[in-house]
């Protein structure tokens, strides 16, 4: 008999990547996973809170794939970065998980692992688990921990709830899954999970819609130009990206290089408003691109459907991860897979595979000078070689593969 899986993914629709929304690499991992998880044999519903009550509560991908939208407190988009946000994700819960249950005597059915994507979705899954005393897999994607490392502030309530959530989930998890060895490493000893609790598998890359294509045309369709080296980012707009660190460096790169035509272009934020009507972090970077005089430099582009990105990608020359941390860094398997180099910081779990490639693709966190100095480097001296190395390392990185190591997880856990 085939076993059924529930994916919990509470915050964020899992469709939301395709449609343009929200922006991030767990929308994409949660919907490609699961797609390759019914070719392997499983059952899989994904659960999410709704947020359209117009939306259809069942979405139908497959015979045997569905999202399923939850009534789980305002039925609206959220942001989720926002304080008042965050409680509200919170608070909802209860209602999210009693929705489920209602789901489940409807439809006559029960589930055999409860796979969890963020601490929020783990806690919700708790409930479910308390009630069918399932198996419960965690994969958390990012960690209060780090990301409190970085931002160094004072904790608010919120976060102090996200860090006991998350140490609860290590201990009450059956498997964890971790994107990299790095996020292992800190869930072994900052987290005390036993090694033997965490398997990593990284995230993949759908080389059916990321492909090489023609650079000139690239740049000509999404209007960029094409005498310009254009440097890329791609990603949600939040302080851990280290997008300052980029202007630091954009502004250091065109002064030691004046001879150079090169431009930023950084997507991802939502632009549609007023600048004014921007978040308070795509603010803060305009006024710092204002302060550098970087205005005719630089560009945000807005939010881009999924399918639209592997253009950016290959109209891109470089594309460039500043992060102060991150658990994995999907953009540079997307990056790659269009054959364009990548230049990403040591924190982020992509690092280890471009370390088996070559050196001058890393960088250091919060070191605008060095960055700099390394965009120049792989701008002015770029082999077309390393592109053939960095397509063949690719291979390992199918989403077909990533679902295979993760079906070995769960037969692990129902054995």
């Amino acid at each position: 008999m085939k076993k059924r899986i529930a994916i919990l993914s509470y915050h964020t629709c899992p469709l939301a990547s395709e449609e343009g929304k929200e922006t991030g690499g767990m929308n994409i991992y949660v919907v490609h996973t699961a797609k390759k998880l019914v070719e392997q044999g499983f059952i899989v519903d994904i659960f999410t809170r709704s947020q359209d009550p117009t939306q259809k509560k069942i979405v139908q991908l497959s015979e045997t794939l569905r999202v399923v939208h939850i009534k789980a407190g305002p039925e609206n988009y959220m942001l989720p970065n926002s304080e008042e946000n965050k409680k509200l994700f919170f608070t909802s819960i209860p209602e999210f998980v009693e929705n489920i249950k209602i789901f489940q005597k409807e439809q006559q059915i029960a589930y055999d692992i409860l796979d969890c994507h963020y601490y929020l979705s783990g806690l919700a899954g708790l409930e479910l688990k308390k009630r069918d005393t399932i198996p419960l897999l965690m994969t958390f994607h990012t960690l209060a921990l780090m990301k409190n490392l970085v931002s160094r502030s004072n904790l608010s309530s919120q976060e102090r709830e996200r860090l006991k959530a998350e140490f609860l989930l290590t201990k009450e998890a059956q498997k964890i899954i971790a994107p990299s060895e790095t996020e292992k490493k800190y869930l072994e000893y900052l987290y005390e999970v036993p090694a033997e609790k965490i398997t990593v598998i990284s995230p993949g890359v759908d080389t059916a819609l990321f492909y090489p294509m023609n650079k000139q045309e690239a740049k000509r369709i999404v209007g960029a130009s094409t005498d310009h080296k254009m440097i890329l980012f791609v990603g949600r707009i939040d302080p851990v990206k280290g997008l300052d660190v980029l202007l630091y460096a954009m502004k250091i790169f065109l002064k030691k290089h004046k001879t150079i035509k090169a431009c930023l272009w950084i997507v991802g934020g939502d632009t549609s408003e007023a600048p004014e009507e921007w978040t308070g972090e795509l603010q803060k970077l305009e006024q710092l691109r204002q302060l550098l005089s970087l205005h005719t430099t630089v560009q945000f582009i807005k939010q881009q459907y999924q399918k639209n990105l592997p253009k950016y990608y290959n109209a891109a020359d470089l594309v460039v991860m500043p992060s102060h941390y991150e658990s994995f860094g999907m953009t540079a398997l997307e990056a790659m897979a269009c054959s364009t180099p990548v230049l990403t910081t040591n924190v982020t779990g992509v690092s280890e595979l471009l370390d088996e490639q070559c050196q001058k693709h890393i960088t250091t966190a919060n070191n605008p000078l060095l960055l700099a100095d390394k965009m120049a480097a792989i701008l002015l001296h770029h082999k077309t070689s390393d592109d053939k190395a960095m397509l063949e390392s690719l291979s390992h990185y199918d989403w077909k593969f990533v679902a295979e190591k993760i079906a070995e997880v769960y037969k692990q856990v129902l054995s």
